[in-house]
């Protein structure tokens, strides 16, 4: 048998989603969130403690602004993308992907996301009120953890096709959207933005997402 004639074939199976939406014209949408999100802050100064670092400033607020009226576009853009997402993945139409929670984080220079999931939903998703440059990006690890315990030596200076990475970031940008798998591990960068004040901060709202019958 000649060693030319062999056909290698390729199929790729268990793949990890993640979608993005970046929303055109954000500027005035957020500029409202933002007012809305330090409104909260001022009246509840302590926020909770999750996957945020509040020694380092990290304030994360309450987890039902979904509820909220200063919310209901941003929610309504979000059921519009999800609807998307539940006809791309065959999902049942009788079934829609609704906002279970939702809750605001601010992280000042310095502060980060310790790595976590999201116990109890599908989907979960992040959005970008504020990002000034440098300000932490969001690293997603490869859920498989063998493929940690012993990596393969890769060509050097070469760069990797996606599917052999066993990490990603997403840069944060105002007006992004990045919904993923609730189970998929993921931490936030240290904020290392040289802005001064509230311009320095990095403002996100983040939210978990459930099936409901329609």
């Amino acid at each position: 048998m000649n060693s030319e004639n062999i056909k290698l074939i390729k199929r790729t199976y268990f793949p990890t989603t993640i979608f993005q939406v970046d929303l055109p014209d954000h500027e005035e949408i957020n500029k409202r969130l933002l007012t809305a999100i330090y409104d909260q802050r001022d009246q509840d100064k302590k926020g909770i403690a999750r996957s945020n670092f509040t020694e380092l400033g990290g304030w994360h607020s309450k987890n039902f602004l979904h509820r909220e009226p200063e919310y209901e576009e941003l929610v309504g853009l979000l059921n519009s993308a999800t609807d998307q997402m539940g006809e791309e993945m065959g999902y049942d139409s009788t079934r829609k992907l609704r906002v279970g929670t939702m809750w605001s984080i601010i992280n000042p220079p310095g502060a980060s996301n310790r790595a976590h999931v999201h116990p109890g939903c599908l989907w979960s998703g992040v959005y970008y009120v504020q990002a000034p440059e440098n300000c932490g990006r969001i690293e997603f690890t490869e859920p498989r953890t063998a493929h940690l315990m012993n990596q393969p030596r890769y060509k050097p200076n070469a760069k990797r096709k996606r599917e052999y990475w066993t990490k990603v970031r997403f840069m944060p940008e105002p007006g992004r959207m990045i919904i993923f798998p609730a189970w998929l591990y993921h931490g936030v960068d240290p904020n290392m933005t040289e802005a001064k004040g509230d311009d320095g901060n990095r403002v996100i709202i983040s939210f978990n997402l459930n099936q409901v019958k329609v």
